[in-house]
């Protein structure tokens, strides 16, 4: 079967089918508001909601409105500005000092201070931790008290994106309670000193939260208009949208793009759009991490993958809404992101059927494609393009958690997957994760390992430039994860909402409010 750009043909005909929408009578959400209540979808379960312990977004999402850092990334202008940090001052390219803010609390009433900060960087800059995502902290050296509020930082080396990733990533425990709970203990309930705090905490079907009320004067988060949130965990967007029709949630995220028009003719319903960080790609295991047979162990097969995929065609007319297709393996606006050096595959079957024959693969192959990847439709229409050039992608959809699993334990030969980077705006929140021999790096490539080392180890941006710009030219050259389109968040939500999106795909629900 041919795919073509023209049309898309069966392809991305047969993914561009909608869920038909039905009507359903109007019932004002008058209840959640007099309620004061918010009524969330999330797509996935979370299994560890201290999000030090999964890479998820959803984790990443639930742990913002209930846990601070030292610093707070403002989300309209990306301006690094205080949080339980007042001041900052860089001693040396690999020092940091902090004065911390007094009179802060955590949830359950201990006082927040500079042991807290010290004992949460050290835990989490230490290997034995076993962190979801270890680049994000590697670069710590330690913390160290000096004085009664006020903390330094080392780094292992220059760290240009240090408050990046204190701001986005690195939320501050209570010292005590987590060391008496335990860790296991402390993650059923985690404790922070964001605007909300935990009140449930149930890894199959959701979380619930309520607006903390001693949140810290001048918090760059604000008191919260809505009093509770109820988040739910819905596996599949069919039964998210529907929920949502019938008013029974209140707000979704990631529905099918097909559907943006119908929700926004309904009187009670609106819909909005805004292009993310997230980068969708296909990583394939270049390394024989799931079996030295695999034909992704050969150059010219995976050549054949990234020809084989009208990218564009998937970015335009399936994500739609402004999404595009990176040529580099990071996000266009990432420091270091240049997608000049990189070698660029147009979508050609014909080269693709060509370079399969000179791998060994005159043929095809079968092979398993896994997925968490929503709407299925786009997971499908990868599919139908490696099948019409003789790769027999056997497609295996999963629950995120469980790809993430399996892909940690080097089993999957082919994955569909996004990284958001964890919206830090720098090629180190990406490249490191999937190319410094980590359990997401299916290159195991010695010289790309050293490369992106080397970029992250100097306050030298001329010299991050040169070697994340080889780091690129060798990843796009060696075909190894193939980017495939940038993310468009698609938002669904009572009209009666107010809620503001922001590019870095990290919704705020301290800043909704009911009108």
């Amino acid at each position: 079967m041919s795919i073509g750009r023209r049309g898309l043909g069966q392809g991305i005909a047969a993914a561009a089918g909608g869920l038909a929408l039905p009507w359903i009578g109007a019932r004002p959400a008058e209840a959640q508001r007099s309620a004061n209540t918010l009524r969330i979808a999330f797509r996935d379960a979370v299994p560890n909601v201290d999000p030090y312990f999964n890479s998820q977004r959803t984790g990443l999402i639930i742990a913002h409105q209930a846990m601070d850092g030292l610093v707070h990334r403002d989300p309209a202008t990306f301006r690094i500005v205080p949080a339980l940090a007042t001041e900052w001052r860089w001693v040396d390219p690999r020092t940091l000092d902090f004065t911390l803010r007094q009179g802060v609390k955590f949830h359950d009433g201990s006082a927040f201070g500079a042991d807290d900060v010290v004992y949460t960087i050290n835990t989490v800059a230490d290997p034995a931790t076993r962190v979801a995502t270890p680049s994000n902290y590697a670069w710590i050296e330690g913390a160290e008290k000096t004085g009664a509020n006020t903390v330094r930082l080392t780094m292992k080396r220059p760290t240009p994106a240090a408050l990046e990733y204190l701001a986005l990533v690195t939320p501050i425990w209570p010292k005590a309670t987590r060391e008496r709970l335990g860790a296991e203990g402390f993650s059923r309930m985690p404790i922070g000193t964001g605007p909300y705090r935990f009140t449930k905490v149930d890894v199959a079907t959701g979380v619930e939260f309520e607006r903390f009320n001693d949140y810290y004067e001048g918090g760059p988060k604000g008191r919260p208009a809505i009093q509770k949130l109820v988040a739910r965990y819905i596996g599949d967007a069919a039964t998210e949208l529907t929920e949502l029709l019938g008013q029974r949630v209140d707000w979704i995220w990631n529905m099918n793009p097909d559907q943006v028009a119908n929700v926004n003719r309904l009187p009670y319903l609106q819909a909005t759009r805004q292009e993310s960080m997230r980068v969708g790609f296909l990583s394939l295991d270049a390394a024989g991490r799931s079996g030295a047979d695999n034909p992704m162990t050969k150059l010219k097969a995976r050549q054949a993958v990234w020809h084989a995929i009208d990218r564009t065609a998937i970015a335009e007319r399936l994500v739609g809404g402004g999404s595009r297709v990176p040529p580099a393996p990071c996000f266009p606006s990432q420091f270091g992101c240049n997608g000049d050096v990189a070698t660029t595959y147009a979508y050609d079957p014909a080269k693709a059927r060509a370079l399969l024959a000179e791998a060994g693969y005159a043929n095809g192959f079968d092979i398993e494609l896994t997925s968490y990847v929503q709407p299925r439709q786009w997971s499908e229409a990868v599919q139908n393009y490696l099948r019409a050039v003789g790769i027999r992608a056997n497609l295996n959809l999963m629950q995120v958690a469980a790809q993430i699993q399996r892909s940690q334990r080097g089993e999957l030969a082919m994955q569909m997957a996004s990284w958001g980077s964890y919206s830090i705006n720098d090629v180190s929140a990406i490249l490191p994760n999937y190319f410094s021999g980590g359990a997401d790096d299916y290159a195991r490539d010695p010289e790309m390992i050293r490369l992106v080392e080397e970029g992250g180890s100097t306050a030298d941006e001329e010299a991050r430039k040169t070697a994340y710009d080889a780091a690129i030219k060798r990843a796009t050259e060696q075909a190894y994860w193939c980017p495939l389109h940038t993310y468009v968040s698609t938002f669904g939500f009572q009209k009666q909402l107010e809620f503001p999106t922001f590019a870095d795909e990290l919704p705020r629900f301290y800043l909704a409010k009911w009108k």
